[in-house]
């Protein structure tokens, strides 16, 4: 079986949740959060923060943040959806889910204070989720979204959700970081509604912040109003409809790092390239000194892959990456694809009983040119 065929059977497998869904195509997802400043505004080139210190002010942040949210508009052959996308620069991309315009005939984005404008995809990335939109008319007072550091949160941290949930544009909820590098896995979008396309899988921040349908595309910011991530799926409960179900506080976001990696690729060639360690891999347990970890086994190595080249083996036990515990096969998929083709990545395995770590230098994948 092909590396690809196995890790897409990997990425397919079911998690903890009842389910996880994507939020928003039809209604749209919101998320809650909280954080600390002192309302005091500051705008620049790429938007409007909030300074840190004393008392947190939500309204400070909602006002920075609301004008840089947009609410998307989409019809095609399936029929008609919506959801929510971010103001990524002054020349009129707006940043979005794949999933959120995937089949689209037509795109249309309502900014702030009601005034509509045509949109085109002009590059979609299914495998990250991610797309980005071009504005038929720019106008001149668009107001980018401020970029944060993902890489900055931790646990516990105050975070805010603007967007579309269920077709209420502008709607802001507050919650906190729950989680970080959390593997979710979801299905992929595809423009063939009788192909629902691969499985995706995000190393994603994870937020008690309330995340419903027509979310999905929307900013997901830290107590200075900065975007740390886009906001993407749900974990659900089960229902006894087939319907979409609402937020639980278990909500997704895509990490603004890996946003930027991929939409800065989108504008400038419509297609995003992704990195590539070259194994199939499945779920496993090693002992070590009297402990058992858990972690991706390596099940064959691809030819001339990045894996095979720093003499890695079938057989070996993946638990670490750049220091990161790897505890699954989707959890390893998850941190390759938040690295860029050409990052070195530092691995650490398990071989017949003895740990050990090896430096990988990560290619694109051979599909991707």
């Amino acid at each position: 079986m092909a590396v690809a065929s196995v890790l897409a059977a990997l990425l397919a497998s079911g998690g903890t949740f009842a389910a996880v869904e994507l939020a928003g195509d039809s209604p749209s997802t919101q998320s809650t959060a909280s954080g600390e400043g002192d309302g005091t505004a500051s705008g620049d080139a790429r938007g409007t923060t909030v300074s840190l210190s004393g008392e947190q002010d939500w309204a400070s942040v909602a006002e920075a943040v609301t004008p840089s949210t947009v609410s998307i508009a989409v019809a095609g052959a399936a029929g008609e959806g919506s959801g929510s996308g971010v103001v990524w620069d002054t020349e009129g991309h707006i940043v979005t889910n794949a999933h959120v315009v995937a089949g689209a005939q037509q795109v249309q984005v309502t900014l702030p204070g009601g005034r509509s404008y045509p949109a085109e995809v002009i590059g979609s990335d299914p495998s990250s989720d991610l797309a980005t939109l071009q504005l038929g008319t720019v106008p001149d007072d668009l107001q980018p979204i401020a970029l944060g550091d993902d890489s900055a949160l931790g646990v516990g941290d105050p975070v805010m959700a603007v967007g579309n949930p269920l077709g209420l544009s502008g709607t802001v909820t507050t919650g906190i970081v729950s989680a970080l590098d959390r593997p979710v896995t979801t299905q992929g979008s595809s423009s063939d509604p009788a192909d629902p396309g691969a499985a995706v899988v995000t190393n994603a921040i994870q937020t008690s912040a309330a995340i419903n349908p027509g979310n999905s595309g929307g900013a997901l910011v830290n107590a200075a109003g900065e975007l740390v991530g886009i906001n993407s799926s749900i974990a659900s409960l089960p229902t006894g409809g087939t319907g979409q179900s609402g937020s639980i506080g278990i909500g997704f976001a895509i990490p603004s790092g890996k946003v930027q990696l991929i939409v800065e690729q989108l504008i400038d060639s419509g297609t995003a390239t992704h990195s590539f360690l070259g194994v199939g891999l499945d779920n496993a347990q090693a002992e070590v000194d009297g402990a058992t970890l858990t972690g991706a086994a390596v099940t064959q190595v691809e030819p001339g892959s990045p894996a095979e080249g720093a003499g890695m083996r079938s057989g070996d036990l993946i638990v670490g990456i750049d220091d990161e515990p790897v505890t699954s096969a989707t959890a390893l998929v998850g941190q390759v694809r938040e690295r860029g083709a050409g990052d070195e990545a530092r691995v650490a395995y398990i071989r017949d009983g003895e740990q050990a770590e090896v430096t990988v230098t990560l290619a694109a994948r051979p599909d991707e040119g």
